[in-house]
């Protein structure tokens, strides 16, 4: 069985893996904002790593209780669980508004616009 502390601590690296990503995005969104598309969608594939590492370490609670082991919900794995499935939606967002930034500055380029610095 495992144990509370384990499925807590299990909690705890969920949400600092989910946190990681949830910076990660905020940062790649004002980059976007900003017309620094390479460098925003290079922290969407960090952000996206740490969600991988998330995920990882949920699949070993996942796998026990698969194999019949009783597991003791806590609240620290919930808020894991929570804080890890907002900012997986969050990173679908910020993927559509990255690409609508991106869009946008290119049309801006094609008719010779230049888009206010204020506005960025």
């Amino acid at each position: 069985m495992a144990t509370k502390e384990e499925i807590s601590m299990t909690g705890f690296a969920i949400v600092a893996y989910a946190g990681d990503a949830r910076t990660d995005l905020i940062e790649a969104l004002n980059e976007a904002k900003k017309g620094n598309f390479d460098h925003a969608h290079a922290l969407v594939k960090e952000a996206n790593d740490s969600i991988v590492e998330a995920h990882n370490e949920q699949t070993k609670l996942l796998s026990k209780e698969a194999g019949g082991e009783d597991m003791d919900v806590t609240f620290i794995m919930v808020h894991g669980q929570d804080t890890l499935m907002t900012t997986m939606l969050m990173m679908d967002q910020m993927k559509f508004f990255i690409d609508e930034y991106e869009r946008i500055a290119k049309i801006e380029d094609q008719l010779g616009i230049k888009a206010n610095a204020e506005s960025k």
